[in-house]
């Protein structure tokens, strides 16, 4: 497969494998086949821009071969929600912006206490990191776990059969790469069940290495030696006690 990068910033710091990468305006995500949905999604957090409100307009995704592509009446009476892997309120600089992010490749079967509880409150402290001043960008990459000595249940199957049906991940990961306005990058790297959390985000996070090795993909693969430091230190301070 012949892909062309040149021009997206968000790949800067290398792109992971796929089926199928597409290209969004904003965004960049690598589609698996076998699991009917996003291995990843990567974006560069665009500042906070309160005014546009969510589009809301969730619809499939045409570029994805039929036989891959999840539909709105697959997560209809699941018991789980579509959960943004690029989130709504990270892309709100335009209708357009936003829009995009309500692809259904861009949804994964979340449960709603993870969705709308630990998965909110990062999405939430990105935006804040992101907002400082000493912060030039922020580029995040997640996407979901599969664990194999793990049961994994399924939504989207009718009974005629012919339905996508999607696996429901056992877990999510987020990592996030800032670049400072002094070119220093720090990493955070994060591993949630899905499922409602009780401990805070800090408790979750982990080495890049088993991101990768439990995610299946290579992240920021053009960064070597000591370019970037794997932050521990002010993981609390920025995502929370």
């Amino acid at each position: 497969m012949n892909l062309n990068f040149s021009g997206r910033r968000e790949v800067r710091y290398g792109v992971p494998a796929a089926d199928q990468v597409l290209f969004n305006r904003h965004y960049v995500l690598g589609y698996s086949f076998y699991f009917r949905q996003a291995k990843w999604a990567l974006e560069i957090v665009d500042p906070d821009n309160p005014g546009l409100e969510r589009m809301d307009n969730f619809r499939p995704d045409f570029r994805i071969p039929e036989e891959f592509r999840p539909d709105l009446v697959d997560y209809i009476g699941s018991g789980f929600d579509r959960g943004h892997l690029i989130a709504s309120a990270n892309q709100r600089e335009t209708e357009l912006q936003n829009s995009e992010t309500f692809l259904l490749s861009n949804m994964s079967p979340q449960a709603p206490g993870f969705n709308r509880g630990i998965w909110r409150e990062l999405e939430n402290a990105i935006r804040a990191l992101n907002n400082r001043d000493d912060i030039l960008e922020t580029f995040v990459i997640c996407g979901p776990i599969f664990y194999f000595d793990k049961p994994v249940i399924s939504i989207g199957e009718g009974d005629d059969g012919n339905d996508v049906s999607i696996p429901v991940p056992n877990a999510y990961f987020k990592s996030v790469l800032t670049e400072d306005r002094k070119g220093r990058l720090h990493m955070w790297s994060f591993i949630f069940p899905n499922d409602t959390a009780d401990k805070p985000v800090a408790d979750y996070q982990v080495p890049t290495a088993k991101v990768e090795k439990y995610a299946g993909i290579k992240l920021w693969e053009t960064l070597v030696g000591k370019q970037v430091e794997q932050e521990r230190g002010r993981t609390r301070k920025y995502f929370g006690s």
